[in-house]
């Protein structure tokens, strides 16, 4: 067409000039252009959606390698470049089933301990995450048309993760892009913003590497291309080959881009020194993991009496190496969740193996237990049990597991999944914040599922909690992942916060976490264990702590925000 047209002009003597040649080559192939690259309508040649496809199935892989048990968490970013990159210029049905293939790659995998309840049930919580990534694509598809796009599509993930973690039955944050960075230079801008701050880190990172690879292609091939019509020029003069200063400042944009991703990074190491909490005394806390019979099996809670032995013969073991100087005299014991499944408020036999475990440490407990109620539905709690006194304060968990420790509509889906009436009895969820006085340390405690969300954590310590306490319960789940992906949320809590942390687990890994995210403790997956630590409690609050969910509003709507802007604009141009 261009030729015909040139052609046409100069058979009729116009005195138009014709286009030059590197001029013609950029009109016949417009994807050597950024702009175009992320335009609506844009195809990647004949093989456009492969290239899609294989895009869209690398970002899920890439952000399931990410995180914990794998670890790569370098390919955090790279998983949002790749996102961005299948669905710009696609359409929005495309950008949809595209953001769908990647969410699967990434979720189903990453759930697979679901399966202990059976693989319907895993497969259903893996397509209900999944679902999440349709209109998030979609919105990255129309954000990315929008100038400064790298700062908008790394809030639409923002936006995402805070809707999943809360709709429906109270949310299921697994697997955000935060999560994949528990000690890394991008875990510090949790102390300012949460786990929203991380996650947007993380996306702009990857969303200004691709920025500057397009920049670079666009650089390199206008560059070949002046350098081409250089050469005709030259040969037809008979002058040499020169190079032009086109490519060379071309480049300047995408090495900026380089540099403010690389700002980025480095940022995340600096975050935790803004308003750093102070220290306000040592404490000593002894760590009891009783491990379970049957580790993997659904049945431990048939054998209820077994495991809280198991838990009072680990504080017996603890005291005696205490009395024999192998470890110092704790001013606390930890003990997980469900370190005892009968309530010693109900069975006294129950009640006199705590007190004995209590009497011999010496010092007060903090022990996991199920406190059933009059109508059969329970709380699950951790209580403050003093040697002298008996059981004092309370934390009853506040996010219960759907289907494992409740059975939401239970009439309606028992009908149809008969086993989980092996969920005999509903957990009821807790409401006030776990700020507990133990032994003269007021402790953060979040029961397991609780530490994946952002609330209790943060009421926690801003009751006052000095350092954060995580009981759980993973012997459902050792070696699937789940207890790797679990402490890495927690490593991520210690840095919000700026507190240290300890798990403590009936047969999982219990662990210590320092302030600054690394662990500086843990035990063997799925065997007894104690262990006596000396951790720094804090006093004072993080930037983040104080802010709460206010950085996550934001930024939510600072992308969703750009994803209406770009549908309005997107409008105007085609009236």
């Amino acid at each position: 067409m261009v030729a015909e047209h040139t052609e046409r002009g100069s058979a009729h003597g116009s005195d138009r000039p014709s286009p030059e040649p590197a001029e013609r080559e950029r009109a016949a192939n417009p994807t050597r252009s950024l702009a175009s690259a992320l335009a609506l309508g844009h195809r990647w040649g004949r093989l456009d959606l492969l290239w899609r496809v294989l895009a869209a199935v690398g970002s899920g892989l890439a952000q399931l390698l990410a995180l914990p048990p794998y670890g790569l968490w370098w390919l955090g970013p790279l998983s949002a470049a790749l996102l961005v990159l299948a669905v710009a210029g696609a359409r929005l049905r495309r950008a949809a089933w595209l953001g769908a293939l990647s969410g699967a790659t990434l979720m189903v995998p990453l759930v697979r301990w679901q399966d202990i309840f059976g693989v319907d049930v895993w497969l259903l919580i893996a397509g209900a995450e999944t679902v999440y990534f349709l209109p998030m694509a979609m919105a990255l598809g129309l954000a990315v048309r929008l100038p400064g796009w790298p700062l908008w599509t790394a809030a639409l993930w923002v936006a995402q993760e805070a809707v999943r973690a809360r709709w429906p039955l109270g949310g299921f944050p697994w697997g955000k892009l935060a999560f994949a960075q528990p000690d890394t230079p991008f875990v510090g801008y949790a102390a300012l913003g949460s786990s929203a701050l991380v996650t947007f880190a993380v996306a702009l990172t990857g969303g200004l590497l691709l920025w500057s690879v397009l920049r670079f292609a666009d650089a390199w091939r206008t560059g070949r291309g002046d350098r081409d019509d250089r050469n005709d020029q030259n040969d037809q003069n008979g002058a040499g080959t020169r190079s032009g200063g086109p490519l060379r400042t071309g480049w300047v944009p995408a090495v900026l881009g380089l540099a403010a991703g690389a700002a980025v990074v480095a940022g995340g190491t600096l975050a935790p020194a803004v308003g750093r909490p102070d220290v306000s005394h040592t404490v000593t806390v002894g760590m009891v993991q009783g491990n379970v019979p049957n580790v993997g099996e659904m049945s431990i809670l048939g054998e209820r009496m077994q495991v809280l032995d198991n838990h009072a013969d680990g504080v017996h073991e603890l005291a005696d190496a205490v009395r024999s100087g192998e470890y110092p005299r704790p001013d606390m014991v930890l003990l997980p969740e469900n370190a005892s499944d009968i309530d010693p408020f109900r069975d006294p036999e129950a009640r006199e193996i705590i007190d004995a475990a209590a009497a011999d440490a010496g010092v007060p407990l903090l022990w996991g237990m199920s406190r059933f109620n009059d109508d059969g539905t329970r709380y699950v709690s951790s209580v403050v049990w003093d040697p002298g006194t008996g059981p004092g304060e309370v934390y009853d968990k506040r996010y219960l597991v759907p289907f494992g420790e409740y059975v939401p509509y239970r009439d309606f889906f028992t009908r149809f999944v008969a086993r989980l009436q092996q969920v005999s009895s509903d957990a009821v969820p807790g409401t006030e914040p776990g700020a507990l006085d133990v032994g003269g340390t007021a402790v953060a405690t979040a029961i397991c599922f609780d530490v994946a969300f952002d609330l209790p954590v943060r009421e926690s310590v801003a009751a006052g909690g000095q350092i954060i306490v995580v009981p759980t319960n993973n012997a459902n789940y050792n070696f699937t992942g789940q207890t790797n992906q679990q402490l890495a949320i927690t490593q991520l809590r210690a840095v919000e916060h700026g507190r240290p942390a300890v798990v403590v687990s009936t047969s999982g890994v219990s662990a210590v976490v320092d302030p600054d995210g690394t662990l500086a403790y843990s035990s063997p997956e799925a065997e007894p264990d104690i262990h006596v630590a000396e951790l720094e409690a804090m006093e004072g609050t993080t930037v983040a702590t104080r802010l709460g969910a206010a950085p996550e509003a934001l930024l939510s709507a600072l992308g969703l925000g750009a994803a209406v802007a770009a549908v309005v604009l997107g409008r105007r141009r085609r009236a």
